[in-house]
Formats: C-alpha cells, structure tokens, sequence
C-alpha cells in the first residue's frame, strides 16, 4: 500500500525478515536513513519498512541493497501504486517445531542435573549427547544471526544469546574433558542446580535456548494476533464479482478486472464488490464491518453502496464508483496500516537506547567477569554471572513496547469504526480538557424531519397529512421533502394533486383529496386573507421560540393546522455528551443557526456552553481563540465548511459520514457517524497510549534491575534465561489486553 508523500517523493513499503530484535530494526533504519533523499521508519512488531525517497537521488532497489547489506532480507514487494499490503513471512511454524524437539531434549538434561537420585554413573556423557543438538541445532537462528552481525560489525540480542550458550557449552566440554578432578566450586547462590552437577552447565545451555525459542515462538504467535485486524479488513473483499454487459448478459469476473462505470449485481448474502450506487433494486445493507452498527441499511435506487458490505437481503445491480485502492475499505486499511507502522514520541527514548543496548550489555558482561576475578572469587563464579548479564538482557522488551501496543490498539479501532491516523494523536487525546461539536450533522441529522402535528378543532389529521403530504411531494425544498416522507410512512401512498402551484419564498398551492389547498408559511395566508385560530397561533410562538420551523395549512377558507419541522437531535447525543464529560471533557456546542435554535439543541443533550451564529469561515478563529484561553481543544464535524476548524483543533474528529475533506483534515475519523464514537475513540487513544507508557515502564524497569542483579551473582542462568523470555512475552501479553476493548454502544463485529 503506497502513495505520494510529496510532489517530489514517493512511498515504498518494504517488508523485512530476519529481525530479532529492537536493535535490529534500530540498525536498519540507520542504514537506510544515511541514503540521499531517504526518510525511513523500520517497525519491529509489523517486521516492516516504510520509506519515503526521493526517486531521483535513489533507486527503489538501492533500498533493497541497503537493507541486505545490513544482513537482514526484503524485497520490493508494495510500491507506489500497490493496493496489497506487505507480508513478511511467517516464522512461527518454524520456530515451533525447532522449539517441540528442542524441548523434547531438554527436560531429560535438566531433570538429571537438579535430581540427584537420577544422576547413575556417568549421566554427564547423556547430558552432552542430549544437550549437543539442542546447542547446535536448536539455537542455530541465533548463532546464524550473531554471525551475520558479527561480519557486519554489530551485535544484537541474538548475539547475546548465542555468546551465553556456546560460553555454558564450551565451559562444559571444558569440565568433561579437561578440568573434571579439579574443578572448584560452582555453587552458585539462588542456584537450581544439585550438589554433583555443578561442574558443567548443559542445562544451563540446553534451557536458555528452549526459553529464548519459547519467548521467540510465543512472540511471533502474539505479534500475528496484534496484527489480526488489518488482516481481517485486507481479505473482507468480495473475490469475484457478476458483472452485466450492454445487453443485460451476466459475467463473473476476478475483483482486479471491475473498472469505475460497470455495472454489476448483489445477490442477498453476497458481498458488495466495490463502492457504487444502486441504479435497481432494493434491500437491506449490512455495513457494519465500515460503521460497527449491526442494524442492516436500507437502500434503494441512488443510494451509495460500500464494497465488502454485504446484501442482507433483495437483489441490487450496482454501478461502481470507486475500484482497488480508491475504495472507503482500502482507504481504511490504508490508514489503519499508516497509524500501525508510525512511532510515538514516547518511543524516542526506547529507540535510542535499543540502538547501543547490545554493545552496553556485552561490556558489562565483560566487566562483570574481570570484577568477581579480580575480587578473588573463583573463575566459576565469574563466568557463571557473566553468563547471567548477557542472557537476561533483553532489548526485545525496548522494541515491542510500543509497536505492539499500536498494532493492537489500532486495529482494534478499526474494528469498531474508529480510525486513530497516527501514534502522535494519542498523546493528543490524553491532554484535551475541551470538546467543540458542530451542531448539524454531528449533534444533530443535518437532515429536516416532521416533529409536530397541530391540529385545529374539528381537523382529522390523516386528512390534514395527506393533503400536507401531496401537495410538498410536488417540491423538491427540503422542507417540503421532509413532510411528504413524514406523511407517506404515516398514511401510505398520497393522493394525486391538480393545479399545483409553487410559490417562491411563501409556499405552494393545489388541489388533493378534491380540497383547494394552501399550504407553507404566515405571509402565504395573509395573501388570502386567512386568520390563525388562536391555538395554531400560540403553538407556533412555541414552535419557532424552540428554533423550529412551522408550516400552516388551509382549504376551504380556513387555517387547518400547522406542522413543525425540525433538523432533529440524534438519538445518540445525549448519552454522547454525557460519555465525554465523564471522561472530563468540557463540551461546547458550535453552530451557524440562531442562538434559539443552538440553545434548545443544547439544553436537549446537556451542553451548558453555546457559541452560535457563527460563519463558516469563522469556526477556525473559534477554535484559535478557545486556545488562546489555556484549553487544550478537540473538535468534532462533519462538513466542508469544518475542515479548518478541525486542522487548527490540536484534535480533529471527523464523523465518518461527512466529507472527505473533513475526514482528510481530521486526526480521528469516526466512521458510524454517531457521536458516541467520539468518547470512544478518545477512551481507546488513551487506553493505548496508557500500554504504551506501562510496557515501557516494564521494559525500562525489567533491564534496570535485572542486570544489576546478575551482575551481583544473584541469578543463576536458567532463572536469567527464563526471565528474559518472559520479558518479551509480558510486554506483547499486555497490549493484547487492548483486544478487549468494548465500544460503549457496540462491541463491534471484525475479530470482535
């Protein structure tokens, strides 16, 4: 999946195999990083290279040069103008078969070597018959990478492995073959190990390989969990699709051959091939992969479609719109891979240290060994502890601290409609105190709807509807079209009406129902001289004090009633407003409209705060000038006329079903359109910005008293082993917890 970064640039996503650690993907980027025009960031959890170049300085397949010189593999497998997404291969089988064996002769060395009883006469040979394809084969990933690192001139956490085990190895054959009779004493404290077995470390070498296989296998399996989501939204896709041709033939066809203007059918439980509009047909759209609400659309000719949306029901022929990476899914995907490969600010500092880890812990392993020596403890010892540093280092830790905790809490959102653009926005959303909603089409519709019926005495008010409801479906207003709908689903199909008549700026007139009617608003009636009864009259005060629209109606020489019409709140905001004050948040209801109408929208879902009558190309100025005031502001619309204001809120929220000029401007995009999606998406930024912050305290804090303790002497190598692969593993642990994020009002539906 790629794009344009700039008019000069262009994208290239690389995938990588043969990172192992953080130091790795730290080693990578430099590399790619020290080429002319190039701006990369290598993303351990994703094992994936995002590059921006500039293809004038530097040849795509430069960038695959450069990435195998560092020693690790790639290939040009997403560039500018690929709809598919980078796959790195997957390991995990791999390594569990290299773990199952490595197991499988593991445990008969370590029982022998802690359990006395089962030591007979010379168990030591069976030791190093059992341990030697364990050490060799078993561990040979990590031997293989510190080879390459050390032809390259660097080290990482495979080198620190693969030092330690071959050192436990060596110093056993050492034992067995030279020093047996005279070997000091090796007891060491906090030691596993029984008297009699202290002079070699088999088992020593044997369960650190299988625990570091272990952690790798675990970390993979988990690594491929996090990233369960954007798989899931790549294959949602329709696979073929029945295309009709000029005389109405049907053909099936493979996706990559639609094209933007086909026409194609749905067929009721069958996937929606690509975005289009319904050009025949009727039925229930399943959409909730897109909006996370599981109640199916209705659409009919002229409604929009979205691809990998599913026909619940009825057959449609659809035109398509928009193909391959054009689609609202790709673009989902896209972004939803752009947030997953990006890096927090908070990873800086992890980064930075991962980046001169191995080299620090290989020093200290060093002078660890030179200490107790000099100190007058037995070589054992010291080489025992030095052993012990370089094997409960992890810089793994360092590196998936944040990659994962993104991975997960990314795709999550995606899962429920809610699409974080970037990991800077999470430290955003932790900070905001305000919240600006724009009134039409986030608090509110955006749409008119019939609210009220008043009728006056004597007046049956189906009769006042269908003859209301005839006469406007004759008008295209939207007043007008909000009433002739009302009055259809209320009374069923309306009357025919003659001598119609449209009236700018007053009304209409017609005949329906064989009634002479008139129909819109005061200055219409005074034009015939009609008179309000006094119960029409004070209802419409009330109305129009509310900031909704009354239309009168009359026939036969007199006023019947009058409808009210109204751009209507959504169900949703009130409980929306609630959620985001109980997250602390200080909502502030921005709108165009009158301030009567802004106040009884407001007093309606809890806002206290109004800022009406304000011009669309002023919405910016009053973000700027809420700034000004010390608040920290996140901004919430849907229109054209919101895309300023949403690029100067130090939060943009856009609702999914507004523009895409709106989406663009936006740093989260609310795709159900339903408010309750803001707190939402703020409540899940700041859940996953908050396993950020606690895997790297874990991570930080693991290493900062681990390696003083094994340099103490204080851990005994298999404890050290065991350790360091729970690292990895609990930092990976903890940010799959994000998978269990719920949604306020809906659970979502992908992988939920």
């Amino acid at each position: 999946m790629s794009d344009q970064t700039t008019s000069q640039q262009e994208r290239v996503d690389l995938p990588i195999s043969g990172m192992t650690c953080a130091s790795c993907a730290n080693r990578i980027e430099r590399k790619l990083n020290k080429l002319d025009g190039v701006s990369a960031t290598v993303n351990y959890a994703t094992e994936t290279a995002t590059v921006a170049f500039d293809p004038q300085a530097v040849a795509a397949g430069e960038l695959v040069d450069a990435v195998e010189a560092a020693g690790y593999r790639t290939s040009l497998a997403s560039t500018a103008g690929d709809e598919s997404s980078p796959e790195p291969p997957d390991e995990t089988d791999a390594l569990r078969t290299r773990l199952r064996i490595s197991l499988a002769l593991m445990l008969p060395v370590l029982a022998i070597a802690m359990i006395e009883p089962l030591q007979f006469d010379n168990w030591q040979w069976l030791s190093l018959t059992l341990a030697s394809p364990i050490v060799i084969w078993g561990a040979l990933p990590f031997h293989q990478a510190a080879w390459t690192n050390f032809k390259h001139a660097t080290a990482t956490m495979d080198t620190l492995v693969s030092v330690g085990v071959i050192s436990a190895y060596l110093w056993s054959l050492y034992a067995l073959f030279i020093g047996d009779a005279g070997m000091p004493d090796m007891r060491m404290k906090l030691s596993f190990s029984a008297s009699g077995s202290d002079e070699i470390y088999l088992e020593v070498a044997a369960a650190v390989t299988v625990f570091v296989l272990a952690g790798r296998y675990f970390e993979s399996k988990a690594k491929r969990r996090a990233g369960a989501a954007l798989t899931a939204l790549l294959e949602l896709g329709a696979k073929d699709v029945a295309v009709l041709d000029e005389s109405g033939s049907e053909t099936r066809i493979p996706i990559e051959q639609l094209k933007a203007g086909d026409r194609f059918i749905v067929r009721p439980g069958e996937k929606v091939a690509t975005d289009g509009v319904v050009e025949d047909g009727s039925g229930a759209v399943d959409q909730s992969l897109l909006t996370g609400e599981s109640v199916p659309v209705e659409k009919q000719p002229g409604d929009e479609v979205v691809g990998a949306s599913v026909n619940a029901g009825g057959r449609l022929v659809v035109r398509a719109t928009r193909v391959g990476a054009d689609t609202a899914l790709a673009q989902i995907a896209q972004l939803v891979s752009d947030a997953q490969t990006g890096k927090a600010p908070v990873q800086r500092l992890a980064d930075r240290v991962s980046g001169i880890f191995v080299p620090v812990v290989i020093v200290l392993a060093v002078a660890t060994l030179g200490f107790w020596i000099g100190s007058g403890e037995s070589t054992a010892f010291a080489f025992t502890a030095a052993v012990s540093v370089l094997i409960i280092a992890c810089p793994c830790a360092l590196g998936l601290a944040t990659p994962t905790a993104l991975l997960v809490g990314t795709g999550r959102g995606a899962q429920l409609g809610l699409l974080i653009k970037g990991p800077e926005i999470l430290e955003s959303t932790r900070k905001v105190d305000t919240i600006v909603l724009d009134k039409t089409g986030t608090v509110t519709s955006g749409k008119m709807s019939l609210t009220d019926v008043v009728t006056a005495e004597a007046t049956d008010r189906t009769e006042l509807l269908r003859i209301a409801g005839a006469l406007e479906d004759a008008s295209e207003h939207p007043i007008a079209r909000a009433i002739a709908v009302a009055a259809e689903a209320e009374t069923g199909p309306l009357p025919a009406v003659e001598s119609f008549v449209s009236r700018a700026g007053l009304g209409v007139e017609g005949i329906a129902l064989g009634r002479g009617a008139q129909i819109g608003g005061e200055r219409l009636l005074k034009d015939w001289g009609l008179a309000m009864p006094a119960e029409i009259e004070a209802a419409k005060r009330r109305a129009e004090s509310s900031g909704r629209t009354a239309v009168l109606i009359a026939w036969d020489g007199a006023v019947r009633g009058m409808l009210v019409v109204a751009d209507t709140v959504k169900p949703s905001s009130a409980e929306a407003v609630a959620n985001l004050k109980k997250l602390g948040l200080r909502p502030v209801l921005l709108t165009g409209d009158n301030t009567g109408t802004a106040n009884a929208v407001a007093a309606e879902v809890g806002i206290d705060e109004v800022i009406a009558q304000v011009l669309p190309a002023d919405k910016a100025s009053v973000i700027a000038r809420l700034q000004s005031e010390g608040r920290v502001v996140a901004m919430v619309g849907d229109g054209v006329n919101d895309a300023p204001a949403l690029a100067q809120a130090d939060l943009g929220l856009a609702i999914g079903t507004g523009t895409d000029v709106a989406i663009e401007a936006s740093d989260l995009t609310l795709v159900s359109g339903d408010l309750r999606a803001a707190g939402d998406a703020i409540r899940l930024s700041r859940a996953t910005l908050r396993t950020i912050k606690q895997n790297l305290a874990w991570a930080f804090g693991y290493n900062l008293a681990a390696l003083p303790l094994a340099a103490a002497g204080l851990l005994n190598p298999l404890i050290a082993g065991l350790a360091m692969a729970f690292s990895s593993i609990s930092v990976v642990a903890n940010a799959l917890r994000l998978r269990r994020f719920r949604s306020s009002y809906n659970a979502g539906r992908i992988g939920g």
